[in-house]
């Protein structure tokens, strides 16, 4: 009987991957190097890796280096270059050097764009496999927190079989949620799946340090915690900094659990980790636990300039698309090459959780600004370039014309404004559609007597339209919005809205009344914050300041038949606030700038540890807890919200109760990429926040719905995170009814980002064709992210913002040979019928929801 049950137990070891008696399990580790020629990669390191490799040959090294390092390597330590391509040449399973993230820039991913995040990758792999022509690249790992929930289906398309989501050694920014065991099925918000180790459930926390999980090293107490989990082979993982000279890291280490194995990751998933039982795991947005020093002004302006030349490269490649469609404008791309190189390299995540690391003049803000303004100028000049060519071919003469050019993929009626030419300065001229109707407009004064024409246009998706401006005895638009200020208040009424402004608390919004919404007041009266309230715990001073505090003065620069802008100067803590609200006849959005002149360097936030020495090991940190920073309130009438945001190709929906945490071990995810919504399902009633740049919101059962607008102190690394001029941000708020899809946030976010572009052009007649669409989808609410032009053909980007499956018909209305959806890749996954409708070449293109597809298209013999 005891015989029967000693082998009831070896098999049940034995199936269960435990150690049996007399043989140990054997452990994995995950080694090599991250960094680059930005990061950090020291002249002849290259030469030290190869060293160590021939000085351990069953050292294995799995390599996050930036692409662009080898194009330096290659040329200042070629033999050392040689020799290390030789021991790369073996991409199968049994080679020793395996390249895990081929991403440009080593960007975070969760910070930029879903189109950013494919060029890092496609423009990476090209670029390494310049150097390393037979190159493969089966998993994607890093370092760093560069997850994304939306990654498995992008992934999946470039050819990437498998996923980790570990870090074990660089926290610093964050974590993944802590989830199963050896493999799971991580579920992208499209349905796709993709094999991954993920951070296991015991995978926990360092309690010794704010940068490492346990998995870090392989020591013994974290393989055998994951072997009593039933995780029969545990892995490890540290990918050590470009630049570490320990060779093997757990030889380094020295007190690591045996046998360990060094291991590639494609060799762990194809021949040693066991894909049966997999959890499945859906992983939110939430799910992605990233922190850094939001609200710091050098963060802001890195993140404002990133996001704005995302937006502006956006525009370039549709707008170029348009030109080479329309007239076959030759596609600059060695111009595109160049721009997106700047802008993934601004991207790197270094720029934004060390920007002040480097030499002055050369940190990484000062690349920063150097590489967007490089992006900027290249995507004006390629604007400027196409919309030229998109003008008739014959201008000159005495009638003038404004053509609009829409970049999105839905049309759009939208207030434009345009510089008059000296000659038409005169105030009595009105503007005309391409039927001869007058459209609302109004002039607004610049310096140096100039003028600018402000009217509103009706563009077709994808295209533009055509408007005469003409002169005239008598102007015959609508009467100026009114403005009316009685009792303390200034009140502004438009078409949409009824917003009254409370001079004696700061000119913080006393109401705000949607009558496009049936009436409904916006504000929250009983809520103890005033609505667009901009507060925070000055620590210096130990209290708070608000610049509800003090009154204000407003003063209405324009108020005209289509716009309201009031200027509202207040202060906060004796810094002068300056903050300018936009309101368009017939636009939801309301648009505000806010501006801060800082009389010095106020510490601003928490003051937990903001004097004396910094530990960086202490769990608590001042920078973390958004309740203490300068933050824009939006105290919204909404009892029962639910928070939803936006993510690279996704929406969440978010599961916290709150934003706020003050520990590294207890980090939430507090991100406002784009927008956030507050919504409530009750009065099917919501409330976006959009914002110029990446940074934290605020939120929770007793607190507003608010924006992160100031930190100063103590940061990572115990850095001081100071003040160093004004600041300026903005933002925009898009009360709607139904929830963020029904209404369209998501559009609404790119008609935001994508503004019209407008040029006046002189001409003898009015264009033989005023109004073109050069692609539309039959209904508005799929997105085309990018448009280009790639070796002979057109390549559209579309993205379904859905939660449901849906189909849509795109329409061209030049002819087509043929239409292909592709794998990001370039691989093909099928050809698309093209059908004649009204005179159109149009295709039938079904999305999962949140999905991202790409048409190919190959223009007619001819075009």
């Amino acid at each position: 009987m005891m015989v029967k049950k000693v082998f009831r137990w070896l098999a049940f070891c034995a199936c269960a991957g435990f150690a049996t008696i007399g043989t140990a399990q054997t452990a994995y580790f995950v080694d090599g190097f991250h960094g680059g020629v930005y990061g950090h990669y020291p002249p002849r390191f290259t030469q030290f890796i190869v060293d160590s490799m021939n000085a351990h040959p069953d050292w294995k090294i799995n390599l996050e280096i930036e692409p662009e390092t080898w194009d330096s390597v290659s040329t200042n330590d070629p033999a050392a270059f040689a020799e290390f391509q030789k021991l790369a040449a073996d991409q199968s399973t049994r080679g020793r050097v395996e390249f895990i993230n081929p991403a440009y820039g080593q960007s975070y991913l969760w910070d930029i764009s879903g189109e950013s995040i494919i060029q890092q990758l496609d423009r990476g792999m090209a670029k390494i496999r310049e150097h390393f022509p037979n190159a493969q690249f089966k998993t994607y790992s890093s370092e760093e927190p560069c997850f994304t929930s939306a990654l498995p289906g992008i992934l999946k398309s470039f050819g990437i079989e498998h996923a980790v989501l570990k870090n074990p050694n660089t926290c610093w920014g964050g974590y993944m949620q802590a989830f199963g065991g050896e493999l799971v099925n991580w579920i992208g918000p499209d349905g796709t799946s993709i094999t991954t180790v993920p951070r296991y459930g015991i995978e926990a926390l360092s309690t010794t340090s704010t940068w490492e999980t346990i998995g870090n090293a392989n020591l013994p107490q974290y393989v055998e915690t994951a072997l009593a989990a039933g995780i029969p082979h545990p892995v490890g993982m540290c990918i050590q900094d470009a630049g570490w000279r320990f060779g093997p890291w757990l030889s380094h280490v020295g007190q690591s659990y045996q046998p360990t194995e060094s291991t590639l990751w494609r060799h762990y998933f194809e021949n040693i980790a066991q894909p049966t039982n997999m959890q499945t795991w859906r992983v939110s947005q939430e799910d992605v636990r990233v922190s850094l020093v939001w609200g710091a002004q050098v963060l802001q302006r890195i993140a404002q300039e990133v996001h704005a030349s995302e937006n502006k490269i956006f525009m370039a490649e549709k707008m170029a698309t348009m030109a080479g469609v329309a007239n076959a404008m030759p596609w600059p791309g060695e111009t595109f090459d160049e721009a997106w190189r700047t802008l993934l390299l601004s991207q790197h995540h270094d720029c934004w959780i060390v920007p002040y690391n480097g030499r002055r003049g050369s940190t990484w803000i000062d690349k920063v600004a150097q590489w967007t303004g490089s992006t900027d100028q290249r995507a004006d000049d390629v604007i400027n370039h196409a919309v030229t060519s998109l003008l008739p071919a014959q201008t000159g003469g005495k009638e003038y014309f404004v053509r609009v050019f829409n970049t999105l993929a839905n049309a759009r009626t939208n207030l434009v404004s345009v510089e008059l030419p000296e000659e038409l300065r005169d105030p009595l001229i009105k503007i005309l559609n391409a039927k001869g109707r007058e459209v609302s407009s109004q002039l607004v004064p610049k310096g140096n007597n100039s003028r600018d024409l402000e009217f509103l246009a009706s563009v077709p998706s994808f295209g533009y339209d055509t408007y005469r401006i003409e002169k005239t005895e008598s102007i015959s638009a609508k009467p100026p919005l009114p403005a009316v200020q009685t009792n303390g208040l200034v009140i502004l009424d438009t078409d949409l809205y009824r917003l009254a402004l409370d001079v004696n608390h700061g000119g913080t919004i006393q109401s705000l009344v949607a009558k496009h919404m049936g009436g409904k007041e916006l504000v929250d009266a009983q809520n103890q914050r005033r609505f667009n309230e901009l507060r925070g715990y000055f620590f210096n001073d130990g209290k708070y300041f608000s610049t509800a505090d003090s009154p204000a003065r407003v003063e209405i620069v324009e108020n005209g038949p289509l716009r309201f802008v009031a200027r509202i100067y207040g202060s906060v803590n004796s810094s002068p606030v300056t903050q300018t609200i936009a309101l368009n006849r017939g636009e939801p959005r309301i648009d505000f700038s806010t501006r801060i002149d800082w009389r010095g360097s106020s510490g601003i936030g928490s003051d937990f540890m903001q004097s004396g020495e910094f530990m960086r090991e202490q769990d608590r940190k001042a920078f973390y807890d958004d309740r203490f920073k300068l933050v824009e309130l939006f105290p919204v009438n909404l009892p029962q919200q639910m928070i939803y945001k936006d993510a690279p190709f996704d929406v969440c929906r978010s599961d916290l109760t709150d934003t706020f945490f003050q520990n590294w071990s207890s980090i939430k995810n507090n991100i406002i990429l784009n927008w956030v919504d507050a919504y409530d399902p009750a009065q099917k009633t919501g409330l976006s926040l959009l914002t110029d740049h990446t940074t934290s919101y605020t939120h929770g059962t007793n607190f507003p719905l608010g924006l992160t607008m100031q930190y100063s102190g103590v940061g990572l690394w115990g850095r001081q995170y100071s003040l160093n001029g004004p600041s300026e941000i903005h933002f925009a708020l898009l009360p709607h009814m139904d929830d963020w899809q029904q209404s369209k946030v998501w559009l609404a976010g790119r008609a935001w980002n994508e503004p019209l572009i407008a040029k006046v052009f002189a001409s003898a007649a009015a264009p033989a064709e005023s109004s073109r669409s050069y692609a539309k989808f039959e209904r508005d609410d799929w997105e085309i992210p990018v448009a280009l032009f790639r070796d002979g053909k057109f390549l559209f980007r579309v993205f379904a913002p859905s939660t449901l499956p849906s189909e849509k018909t795109l329409h061209f209305p030049e002819k087509i040979a043929k239409a292909e959806l592709v794998r990001l890749d370039g691989q093909l996954l099928h050809e698309l019928p093209i059908i004649r409708i009204d005179g159109d070449y149009t295709v039938k293109i079904a999305l999962p929801p949140f999905a991202v597809g790409t048409l190919r298209v190959t223009p007619a013999a001819g075009r």
